[in-house]
């Protein structure tokens, strides 16, 4: 994480790296820019630093990005510029690269056979390695984003054709991804082998939809069809769409922190209702943990529906004390510790009237550096609260994440450096409790947690144990 982004309060949350969105018409008068347009707009939660829309039309391909939120870098002009019926779209957070517009997506590529357009989220294990080597081979690079590695792949190995193009590209990459790639006729989905990044496909009238949620698919009128499978591959051109498995069959390892914090709570990801995860969340916290007291709160927005959830294992009233600005971004920047300290108080407020004389609960989905946690304490005990107990409704982040989440350095991590009860007494709580891993997996996917510890989910964050191996982890295996 860049000494920027470790300066901004949004910077004490996990980030997703991005999210991806496709639309493909059959019919070529018909415009899917505009859906991709509205289709971002629902994904901007996933990446808020760039923004990205590239068309094709007559077999080529143009494109269009830029820094800052969709509704800043896509204005009633420039949109106007951009046409075809088919389109790719994509949002960003560096984890992969600086945060500069050389880097901001699609990545589009021109070369004697046609063009192609790529959008990626995930990051790529084996970025430098390939990299390396397509430079040996003459290839150039405008970016130090590992998602121009994959895009630059494809064209090389273009002459194959396509489908080829594409296997031995996605054989070649390790890592976590999820690719809407467009070239002049056809739109490609394409996910990793263990699935940690997600992907599905949803049907227009007249077309299809690729999107990293299903609250996109949603946001555009279109109709969810499916989640893509890890290590498919879909291939719509006029023709039909075309669905194959690039891989061997590997153990599934989606992202447990889509369900925590990522998705929207409105999505469904491999057939999980992320809604309903997160109230599950909170009914097993309260089986937990539970603790006396007057009055729970959810931390906007993600932490609401666990509080919920806690409130009704409980009996414990559930209120709205916290409150959230909306407006403050990634753009708002605290130069130094203190002044982020007290940035948070900027964006989150407490309704002293709600509060005051009670005993507090406040449900989280996580805590990374703390500052956050820290703040609200205060400001609860400020605005009268008696006590204040903080549930986490995931488990204690100690590692970093290497497959597309922006993570802080092991060191800035406080659950690692800390005992529970350390933690709890450096954020002044009257107690602090965290939710177990079988916790989290009963409340993801209810039974998972009595097939195995990981049971088709990723917890590298948590325990260290990662999907795939991972340089500079030695002695962390991949978990079987």
């Amino acid at each position: 994480m860049s000494a920027e982004n470790a300066a901004r309060p949004e910077a004490d949350k996990l980030r997703e790296a991005c999210g991806v969105f496709g639309v493909y018409f059959n019919d070529s008068a018909k415009d899917a820019v505009s859906l991709v347009y509205y289709g971002l707009f629902s994904l901007q939660h996933r990446g808020q630093e760039s923004a990205g829309i590239a068309a094709a039309h007559d077999s080529s391909i143009e494109c269009r990005r830029g820094m800052g939120l969709v509704g800043d870098v896509f204005s009633g002009e420039t949109l106007a510029q951009l046409k075809g019926s088919a389109a790719v779209g994509h949002v960003r957070y560096s984890t992969s690269g600086s945060s500069c517009v050389e880097n901001a997506q699609p990545f589009v590529s021109r070369f004697k056979l046609g063009s192609i357009a790529v959008a990626h989220n995930g990051t790529l294990t084996n970025a430098d390695v390939v990299r390396e080597l397509l430079e040996d081979a003459g290839v150039g690079f405008t970016s130090s984003s590992d998602s121009e590695v994959i895009v630059n792949l494809i064209a090389k190995n273009y002459k194959k054709g396509l489908e080829k193009a594409l296997t031995d590209t996605i054989k070649f990459i390790k890592g976590s991804y999820a690719l809407v790639v467009l070239t002049g006729d056809a739109l490609v989905g394409a996910r990793d082998p263990n699935g940690i990044r997600p992907l599905c496909l949803g049907k227009l009238d007249g077309g299809w939809i690729l999107s990293s949620e299903s609250c996109g698919i949603d946001a555009v009128g279109g109709e969810f069809v499916r989640d893509i499978e890890p290590g498919e591959v879909i291939i719509i051109d006029r023709e039909d769409v075309l669905s194959f498995t690039f891989s061997e069959k590997t153990r599934r390892a989606v992202c447990s922190f889509e369900y925590v914090y990522f998705a929207r709570p409105d999505s469904v990801i491999d057939t999980v209702d992320v809604y309903g995860s997160r109230v599950r969340a909170g009914e097993i916290l309260g089986r937990e943990s539970a603790v006396s007291a007057d009055l729970v709160l959810g931390v906007p927005d993600s932490g609401v529906p666990a509080a919920i959830g806690y409130g009704r294992a409980t009996g414990t009233p559930y209120g709205l004390g916290i409150v959230k600005s909306k407006y403050v971004g990634r753009t708002f920047i605290a130069p130094n510790q203190n002044m982020r300290e007290k940035a948070v108080s900027v964006k989150h407020n407490v309704i002293e009237s709600e509060v005051r004389g009670k005993r507090v609960v406040i449900i989280d989905d996580s805590i990374v550096r703390g500052t956050t946690s820290r703040r609200l304490v205060s400001i609860l005990k400020s605005a009268g609260a008696r006590e204040v107990h903080i549930r986490v409704c995931s488990p204690p982040v100690r590692c970093p994440c290497y497959f597309g989440i922006d993570t802080p350095h092991r060191k800035d991590l406080i659950s690692n450096m800390n005992s529970v009860e350390e933690l709890r007494a450096s954020l002044g709580a009257d107690s602090l409790a965290f939710i177990s891993v079988e916790g989290l997996l009963e409340s993801i996917e209810p039974g998972s947690s009595e097939r195995g510890k990981n049971a088709g989910y990723c917890l590298g964050c948590f325990s260290g144990e990662y999907p795939i191996p991972v340089a500079g982890e030695a002695g962390q295996n991949p978990v079987p």
